[in-house]
């Protein structure tokens, strides 16, 4: 046996082994009161050591140095978005079996874009904004863990989702939620559908009344430390950050309520830490009011942080904005850990944390440092791919959209034209590897007839569902992405995108770390072997041999 598997199996044999001799020895434990899963969203992996000496003691430190981390685990598949990561952590498989193949796909039969957890079949609760709250997991084809919790316990399991994004809260609690939150910044309110409820439950009433987020709002955003201090970031004036609208500068301090007006009113907040801090309370408030863990089966709760991924998008990875971003971020998860070893004790909890997805160094950024990279203008692509499918079948209209990387292709209009999906399909695949910054081309033809075990394509593979991906994948090359020049984005399959952290904590999981390879589709699956329930329907992960500690 040659290569990483020759070196790498004779110590996942002794993990699995020594595992076994455990468990052989050992009475089965209590299961844990609460299964929290946080998801920090666009958070790469060498955030937790660029920020590490920065950070408090109770926060990350802590969940390094008490948890087990799992330091080589990885995407496998694209593209790496909020939407397919979510689903993927906790269905424990890849859109090409869960269905959300991204946040936003064309319906090939109607040449419509569709949203990853849009349903106009349910309506708002708790705001009187209509769209908001026209969500649920009716897109997600398979089960989550919290799915297979409430089964297996024959419904007495509970399982909760908040998130800032409706995506991140819907979608990762799965179908038979209790409930999932998501804010609207229009109202100041956390919404639900009435997928899940009528009307919100009293005590969020309530809460809403205050306006949480005015208490962060009628303030600024000012740097924790002196400004000066943020050594592992760029300069706080450069020209690789976006501006809010209504300043002249990407500086600090940010006067919120100043900005506001321009900024969609308290939707500002969601581009600031202090859109996690409201997170943090909101999930806190959640487990006390819905009193969870505190029955007899054990329930769950999913946080995702998603300012993290706003931040981002708007300053980049190498900014004064984000790493205050993330030193703020790590004060609420001390706080967090310290509520949950109040209430449960440190073994009566299981939590995990890890992230959606990476992000991309600002291109621009590099470009001026001399290492390769660019931007992609998908808009002559789209005229290009038009003019070559229009030479192959004669006709216009074979072509709907680009998005995603990928080439929608009306197949009515090609197969009315004589010609076959593959031959239009073939004819873009290789014209377009002329464009800059194109890596590799592949088809959905591709997809459909062969197996790929390596490289960009096996990530394509793992992230295609015939009816909603598209008819041509376009891979980027390494630091190129369709984006501004200022902030960043995330999608590729590359590791800068696919890494992310992950950390077990609590129950009876023992410190340590691993640097074996994992991919995201094992989380659910480790989770569901610590519960012994079933795994989610579609899994095509394998449990993490994780070090149990059986005193």
């Amino acid at each position: 046996m040659k290569g990483i598997a020759g070196r790498l199996l004779p110590a996942i044999l002794a993990g699995g082994l020594a595992l076994a001799a455990g468990a052989a020895n050992a009475q089965k434990p209590e299961q844990p009161k609460l299964v929290v899963g946080i998801i920090v969203d666009q958070m790469r992996f060498d955030y937790l050591y660029k920020y590490y000496d920065r950070y408090g003691k109770n926060g990350f430190r802590r969940l390094i140095a008490d948890g087990y981390q799992c330091k080589n685990l990885k995407y496998n598949y694209v593209p790496t978005y909020t939407g397919p990561g979510h689903s993927s952590v906790y269905t424990g498989t890849t859109p090409a079996y869960h269905g959300i193949v991204s946040n936003d796909w064309i319906d090939i039969q109607t040449g419509k874009s569709v949203y990853c957890a849009s349903d106009n079949t349910v309506s708002t609760v708790g705001s009187s904004t209509v769209k908001v709250g026209k969500m649920s997991p009716a897109n997600l084809l398979s089960t989550t863990i919290g799915d297979e919790l409430r089964l297996s316990g024959n419904m007495q399991s509970r399982v909760f989702g908040v998130a800032l994004k409706d995506r991140a809260s819907i979608l990762p609690a799965g179908h038979l939620a209790n409930a999932a939150y998501w804010f609207d910044g229009a109202s100041g309110n956390w919404v639900s559908s009435t997928y899940y409820m009528q009307e919100l439950p009293k005590w969020l009433e309530k809460y809403n009344a205050s306006q949480p987020a005015m208490k962060y709002l009628n303030g600024s955003w000012e740097t924790l430390y002196p400004v000066d201090s943020y050594k592992a970031s760029l300069p706080d004036s450069n020209p690789y950050e976006k501006k809010f609208k209504g300043r002249e500068s990407s500086v600090f301090p940010y006067n919120l309520k100043e900005l506001m007006e321009q900024n969609g009113g308290q939707e500002i907040i969601k581009a600031t830490p202090f859109g996690n801090s409201i997170t943090r309370e909101m999930a806190q408030l959640l487990i006390e009011q819905e009193n969870l863990g505190k029955g007899k089966f054990t329930d769950m709760l999913c946080v995702s942080f998603s300012s993290t991924d706003y931040v981002g998008h708007s300053f980049g990875t190498d900014a004064v904005e984000t790493e205050d971003t993330y030193l703020r971020l790590d004060q609420e998860i001390a706080t967090l850990l310290d509520f949950l070893d109040a209430r449960y004790g440190r073994s009566g909890y299981l939590l995990f944390l890890t992230a959606d997805h990476g992000g991309a160094n600002v291109p621009k950024y590099l470009m001026d440092m001399h290492v390769p990279g660019g931007y992609m203008d998908y808009g002559p692509v789209l005229t290009q791919a038009q003019e070559i499918v229009k030479s192959v079948i004669g006709r216009d209209s074979g072509v709907v959209a680009i998005t995603n990387d990928q080439i929608y292709l009306q197949p009515d209009v090609i197969k009315k034209s004589g010609k076959t999906m593959r031959e239009v399909e073939d004819a873009l695949a290789e014209e377009l590897l002329g464009v800059n910054g194109i890596l590799s081309t592949s088809t959905a033809w591709d997809m459909q007839h062969y197996e790929y075990t390596g490289g960009v394509r096996s990530l394509i593979a793992n992230g295609y569902y015939a009816k909603r991906s598209g008819h041509v994948m376009m891979s980027p090359e390494p630091n190129w992405i369709e984006y501004d020049t200022t902030g960043t984005t995330h999608g590729s399959p590359y590791s800068y995108d696919t890494r992310v952290p992950m950390i077990w904590f609590g129950y009876t999981i023992s410190k340590g770390e691993t640097p074996l390879p994992y991919y995201i589709n094992d989380i659910a699956p480790t989770i569901s072997w610590l519960l012994n329930i079933p795994f989610p329907n579609a899994c095509s992960g394998n449990p993490i041999p994780l070090p149990i500690n059986t005193e």
